[in-house]
């Protein structure tokens, strides 16, 4: 009597490669999004107390413009953008292996 000789198949969750996503901001610019919230509203907070509630707005309002508009185009290059040198680069070898 032989046995059931294949594996025991379980059901695997296909996900985990994914870029965690919030809200269409995936990966690192997440933390980037939370920093730029934070600092809008840090910004709004010494702006208010330096010039009043109207100088705070333009502040938060610029802040969050800003960060929002770094996101958006750092973002579209991916999450693995890397610096694009544009050029002709030569590569020299030594001859000395």
């Amino acid at each position: 009597m032989h046995g059931d000789t294949r594996p025991l198949e379980y059901p695997m969750f296909k996900g985990l490669q994914r870029p965690l996503e919030f809200m269409g901001i995936q990966g690192r610019y997440i933390y980037w999004a939370a920093g730029a919230i934070g600092g809008a509203i840090v910004g709004f907070i010494v702006a208010y107390c330096l010039s009043g509630f109207f100088a705070g707005l333009i502040v938060l309002v610029a802040a969050l413009g800003c960060g929002a508009a770094l996101i958006l185009l750092k973002q579209r290059k991916g999450l693995h953008s890397k610096k694009n040198d544009k050029g002709v680069f030569v590569y020299a070898r030594s001859k000395g292996l």
